[in-house]
């Protein structure tokens, strides 16, 4: 019997592999990955052209353990930090996790401080 988790973890990767094949980063509309782990969460900001990752960071930063209010904070400081490198358009890489919950905080932030995707 496959274990739960194991379930869980190769649905994400089929939806990974599906959104990968549409999605890709130029060096004029990035590609913004974000990944989940149990306790934090990270993002960069790729060009896949050029195959290279323009910056990142994580929300080990802020000191505590993500949850969603975290994951917002994390995403509204992601976002200046976008605005001061000079990025407006990115498109949007959920890396196979469901939008809701922390990714949909973290996106929703980083949609406010004025990236458009």
């Amino acid at each position: 019997m496959i274990d739960r988790n194991e379930i869980k973890q190769k649905r994400r990767l089929r939806r990974k592999l599906r959104i990968k094949k549409r999605i890709h980063g130029t060096s004029e509309k990035p590609r913004l990955v974000v990944y989940r782990s149990n306790l934090y969460l990270y993002a960069q900001i790729v060009d896949d052209t050029k195959g290279f990752t323009l910056f990142g960071s994580s929300s080990k930063k802020l000191g505590k353990p993500c949850n969603i209010k975290i994951a917002s904070a994390f995403g509204d400081e992601f976002g200046k930090s976008a605005k001061e490198k000079g990025i407006n358009t990115v498109v949007f890489d959920r890396n196979g996790y469901l939008y809701h919950g922390k990714i949909k905080a973290f996106a929703d932030a980083v949609r406010n401080n004025g990236i458009v995707f």
